[in-house]
């Protein structure tokens, strides 16, 4: 048994949530500078080039990507064979949220009550998601995610009969429908399969794969790249001035369903694709 101490806990929250917040995932730069090489539309690439320079600076500054620094997703790993001592890993998280935020000036964004609105002037709680797996490490990822893109994000209960096409069709229009309001050019993360929650968190992780890295089933790596190219056929282009650029990826995660059923869910994640991942 291996013990992980609450306070290593914290620490390394802290510090995952001011990186992700100000050094962009080095597959997302590639990513951006790929499409500015191949954008023809002069205004589509003068605002491409604007985005490499905010991520200069960022990086440069240490200052935020973007003014809204999100609400942090945590997708937790614990191995069997760990346990937490001096505290418990909820409360250690959340602080580690809570010491990034203040000491890295990010943005508060989290309201207490989804009606009564009151901020609570830390960026806590976050969204903790836990897997139990083998051995005796703790992985985390740490995932701020502003609501420009979150809000644009559409779940479907499709009939199996509805197939691949209405997968795609719902796909598609869900982009369609966001246009510009999740600044794009945007990640489009895609969960077919399990329960209605369940394909949502899918749709979520799929945002946390590295955009070099295509599914391993031919089937759905063909169907990413399909999306991809219908997606930027649409001309909806770089913050929706036109272009070839409206997105970087399309990521696929599944997960086995009913036989009476086709969950599918679209979570959109701006340029400013923000992760980082820890492991004790």
């Amino acid at each position: 048994m291996r013990k992980i101490d609450c306070k290593e806990i914290i620490k390394a929250v802290k510090k995952a949530c001011m990186d992700a917040n100000y050094y962009i995932p080095e597959d997302v730069r590639s990513a951006l500078e790929k499409r500015y090489e191949e954008e023809t539309w002069p205004m589509a690439k003068g605002i491409l080039e604007r985005i490499k320079e905010n991520i200069e600076i960022a990086n440069k500054e240490k200052v935020p990507l973007c003014q809204d620094t999100g609400m942090v997703s945590v997708f937790v790993e614990m191995g069997q064979d760990v346990h937490i001592i001096n505290g418990s890993i909820e409360e250690a998280i959340n602080e580690g949220i809570r010491q990034g935020y203040k000491e890295g000036y990010l943005r508060k964004s989290v309201v207490r009550d989804p009606l009564n609105r009151i901020n609570t002037n830390d960026n806590t709680p976050g969204v903790i998601s836990y897997r139990i797996v083998p051995g005796d490490k703790l992985k985390m990822i740490i995932a701020p995610k502003g609501f420009g893109s979150e809000n644009m994000s559409q779940l479907k209960m499709l009939r199996p009969a509805d197939g691949i096409q209405g997968v795609k069709d719902f796909v598609i229009k869900t982009v369609e429908m966001a246009n510009a309001n999740p600044c794009p050019p945007i990640v489009v993360g895609v969960g077919i399969g399990g329960t209605f929650d369940k394909v949502a968190s899918l749709a979520k992780k799929a945002l946390m794969r590295p955009l070099s890295e295509r599914h391993k089933d031919e089937f759905y790596r063909n169907l990413e790249e399909e999306l991809l190219y219908e997606i930027n056929e649409l001309g909806i282009g770089p913050q929706g001035f036109g272009g070839k650029t409206t997105a970087l990826a399309v990521n696929i995660e599944t997960y086995p369903t009913h036989i009476a059923g086709l969950p599918v869910a679209v979570n959109i994640n701006c340029h400013v694709a923000r992760f980082k991942e820890v492991e004790l």
